[in-house]
């Protein structure tokens, strides 16, 4: 199956059905498809081919499901950019995938502008409003025929070049193709959500990430995409109740504003059957007052980039097991997944290992990178996700923490999620992040950046006594630091090594 047929068939048989909303505004199945072919050949009328890279600028909006679409069905690959990036990062994905057109929101012509000063050659266009070379997408589209482009695809035809930093800062850029995209939709029907005709999704994280994923499964099965531009507590719950919606996909931030802000205590989710979180782990107090206010309707997935959507699954009924909740899951029912020990061997039952996976919904390769493609692939074919975990004697995964992210202090490892949940049990606490900084002596030291509850009192030396208490004395960190805000990724994710540098720039 390829993703662009998956497109074709949800809007022959769901034509009249609701499938997007944002705002007041509404779109069928018919609506959503008769724009993407507008868009596909308005583009293909431009000159772009089969094969062509073009870069996205855009937020969540109307048209973002209908634009994605359109170069599924013309073939083209997206490059989707995060307009929260610098303009150095834009600047170097643009070149390294070559893509000389570049679709902009609006609200991004600065952004946009910018970069086609620095990039010769960059063409761009925009949606919904003249781009920074004058031309409207959107306007264009309503002079094109509505007909499918009906353009030869392949299973290996590239259709996304998504890029990842993962939690090192280094950019990365997988490809998916027609046949992994669409292997990534059936693992998402497989083994997180079986949305009916009645389902809603609600979007408020960006659709470039983890969150579009879920579009294309809701088109199958005749469900709703309910979308909305950003992510705001009160507008989030908000929405819940307005539009019915079934099903959220959050990262754990997110979750912990909702609970946190006391918002989610009153608000209507009568319509809510299941939270989907993933991206990083789960603070224990945050999935216990989640559980309180909304009830066992939660299930985790484990993944990457390179690997989306499902490695491994902790679901509902597992979820009814607090012994579970620092698991990452049970592998999914499509995946293959191992752990290896340090010797190349099989880890034991308990031993940490790194997780490696084989599924259909691996990623086809990173871009343009062979030296990278033959370090994160192994010669049996398993993808390398670096990430250390341990199994228990029922299959269970848990996530000990990134083969990078671990500190050497004295000769004696330590895994900084074990550091972090421990200081997570201090009531005080609503954040944390646990690095190791350069030292002398002992090569590296522990070093907590903590953020506190609202109006909440904790001195350095009680949360020391916190780990001391639960750890070994190596794992102590040397230092708490208390901040305003923990630097994450767009998705959510701690981005230790900015905390890093932020410890070289005080030494």
């Amino acid at each position: 199956m390829l993703t662009v047929e998956m497109v074709r068939r949800g809007a022959q048989r769901f034509a009249a059905r609701t499938a997007v909303v944002f705002g007041e505004t509404s779109l069928t199945y018919r609506d959503v498809d008769d724009a993407a072919n507008r868009f596909a050949n308005a583009l293909l009328a431009r000159g772009l081919a089969k094969g062509d890279e073009v870069a996205l600028l855009v937020g969540n909006g109307l048209w973002s499901v209908s634009l994605d679409f359109a170069c599924v069905k013309a073939g083209l690959v997206r490059v989707p950019l995060n307009a929260r990036l610098s303009l150095n990062e834009l600047e170097r994905m643009l070149v390294e995938t070559n893509a000389r057109w570049l679709i902009h929101a609006p609200s991004l012509s600065g952004v946009a502008a910018a970069l086609g000063e620095r990039v010769p050659g960059l063409v761009g266009i925009g949606l919904g409003a003249p781009g920074v070379d004058g031309d409207d997408l959107l306007a264009d589209a309503a002079d094109a025929s509505a007909r499918e482009p009906l353009v030869a695809l392949e299973a290996d035809d590239p259709l996304l070049v998504l890029y990842t930093s993962g939690t090192t800062g280094t950019l990365k850029a997988v490809v998916h193709t027609q046949g992994t995209y669409a292997a990534i939709v059936v693992n998402i029907l497989s083994n997180l959500v079986s949305p009916n005709r009645d389902s809603v999704m609600l979007h408020a994280a960006s659709l470039i990430h983890a969150s579009g994923t879920f579009v294309l499964p809701y088109w199958l099965r005749g469900a709703t995409t309910a979308v909305l531009e950003r992510f705001e507590p009160g507008e989030f719950l908000a929405a819940i109740a307005r539009y019915g919606v079934s099903e959220i996909n959050l990262v754990p931030t997110m979750l912990t504003m909702l609970v946190g802000s006391g918002l989610a205590d009153d608000a209507d989710v009568s319509s809510l059957r299941q939270v989907i979180y993933g991206a990083s782990p789960m603070p224990r107090p945050t999935l216990e007052r989640a559980i309180e206010a909304w009830g066992p309707i939660f299930t985790q997935y484990y993944g990457q980039t390179e690997a989306p959507l499902a490695i491994t699954v902790l679901d509902r009924r597992d979820h009814l097991d607090d012994r579970l909740w620092g698991s990452c899951g049970f592998p999914s029912v499509d995946a293959e997944v191992r752990l290896v020990a340090e010797d190349g061997s099989l880890a034991p039952t308990g031993e940490i290992g790194e997780i490696q996976v084989r599924a259909p919904f691996v990623m086809a390769r990173y871009y343009r990178a062979p030296e990278l493609n033959a370090e994160m692939t192994t010669a049996d074919g398993w993808l390398r996700t670096r990430d250390l975990a341990r199994r228990d004697e029922r299959g269970y995964l848990y996530l000990v923490d990134r083969r990078s992210d671990m500190i050497i202090t004295g000769g004696f490892n330590v895994y900084p999620r074990e550091v972090e949940d421990a200081l997570m049990t201090h009531p005080a606490v609503a954040e944390c992040a646990v690095v190791g900084a350069p030292d002398p002596t002992w090569v590296e030291t522990v070093v907590a950046f903590v953020v506190l509850q609202p109006a909440a009192t904790v001195s350095e030396d009680q949360l020391r006594q916190v780990v001391r208490d639960r750890l070994a004395g190596y794992k102590v960190p040397h230092r708490v630091m208390f901040v305003a805000e923990i630097p994450k990724s767009a998705v959510g994710k701690v981005l230790r090594r900015a905390l890093r540098d932020t410890l070289g720039s005080d030494r």
